[in-house]
């Protein structure tokens, strides 16, 4: 055999070797390397959130599509919830086993036990977890936290006033609860226009559902009240109002909340049947004609802000007559705070209110008075 054969037959074995391990020589349907078996258990929840209102903890989350080996789950998932009360305490089971289907909206509710609402506020943590056919699972889920203790007592006597300025919300004092604030729930019950109003001066649209405030209690003008003024109102809508009780409890920088019971709810029809506001400031000042030009009192005041002013009204009555005061402005109500007036005889003195009358067609009442001669020729 010749040189250059024997080298060849040597590098054979060493090719081969080579070959197989990079599987340059595995044919089809030859397995590779032996992967363990799919536990086939559920991904974890990361976005279980928990919310209570009286005595009831409701939670939500969303159930996994797939395994913790990516792979897509079939048939319904069991989820198992518990609650933990302390940074060490045993995690403890809430209700009883249900299921979802993958990727379906879970939830749950409970009715807390009565040590859970009684004491102190405090934190509670809930948590849920997955499991497959052998009851095993990938671990729990991110904790969902509320506060456990007793709730802060419903709202009484909570009443809405319509005003000008807005609505009036009132409700009794509590002497135990000085510490919860009060979540004042708006729901706006006008359909929404179906063609909105366009343009830059077009007011925005109007929210369905909005919390107002979230204070403490506030004098009304008597001790056993509450109060507050809502003036975020649009005439010729309806609102419904609700008010719960809100105790708070910071922990870690972030602030926990634990609310009462929802209140009755109370409707308020926004009609707007207010006038505007009463003129103030009027002064007359008499004027002498010059050449043919008539004798006249000059009327002047101070004008009204008010978004729904139409105009003026000027009423007059002499001063030594015994008659009834008189509209002695045009039919159109007078659009700037001033009126020539020059229907009076020389030397007559004469008394002059004024009043201001909204679109709505409502009138203030009269101004205070104002006294003046007419000058003499």
């Amino acid at each position: 055999m010749s040189s250059l054969h024997k080298m060849q037959a040597a590098a054979l074995p060493v090719a081969l070797a080579a070959a197989l391990a990079s599987g340059m020589l595995a044919g089809c349907g030859t397995p590779g390397m032996p992967q363990p078996p799919s536990l086939n258990l559920p991904q974890k929840a990361s976005d279980l959130a928990a919310s209570r209102a009286g005595n009831q903890v409701t939670l939500t989350w969303t159930m996994p599509k797939k395994n913790t080996d990516k792979l897509l789950l079939k048939g319904v998932v069991p989820a198992r919830v518990c609650r933990r009360e302390g940074a060490n305490a045993a995690c403890d089971a809430a209700g009883a086993e249900i299921s979802f289907a993958p990727g379906a909206d879970g939830s749950f509710t409970e009715t807390l036990p009565a040590a859970l609402v009684a004491g102190p506020p405090r934190p509670l943590n809930y948590f849920v977890e997955f499991c497959n056919r052998n009851g095993r699972s990938a671990g729990l889920s991110n904790a969902a936290v509320v506060l456990a203790g007793e709730a802060p007592a419903p709202v009484a006597n909570f009443t809405a006033e319509l005003r000008k300025q807005g609505v009036v919300l009132r409700w009794a004092r509590n002497a135990d609860a000085t510490s919860a604030g009060i979540r004042l729930h708006r729901k706006l019950l006008t359909p929404p226009a179906s063609k909105p109003q366009q343009g830059p001066l077009a007011p925005e649209p109007e929210p369905i559902d909005q919390n107002l405030i979230v204070d403490s209690c506030a004098p009304s003008g008597h001790n056993s009240e509450c109060g507050t003024l809502d003036k975020s109102i649009r005439f010729g809508e309806t609102y419904e109002y609700r008010a719960q009780r809100v105790a708070r409890v910071t922990q870690d920088g972030a602030t926990l909340e634990l609310a009462g019971e929802l209140s009755a709810p109370v409707r308020i029809e926004a009609r707007d049947i207010f006038p505007p506001e009463v003129p103030t400031g009027l002064a007359a000042v008499g004027t002498a004609g010059e050449e043919d030009a008539a004798i006249a009192i000059d009327l002047s005041w101070q004008p009204v802000s008010d978004a729904n002013l139409a105009g003026y009204i000027v009423y007059r009555i002499e001063k030594t007559g015994e008659g009834a005061w008189q509209r002695i402005s045009p039919a159109e109500p007078l659009v700037p705070p001033a009126f020539h007036d020059t229907s009076v005889l020389s030397g007559h003195a004469y008394r002059y209110a004024v009043s201001a009358i909204g679109q709505n067609g409502h009138e203030s009442a009269r101004s205070a008075e104002t006294e003046e001669t007419a000058p003499t020729q």
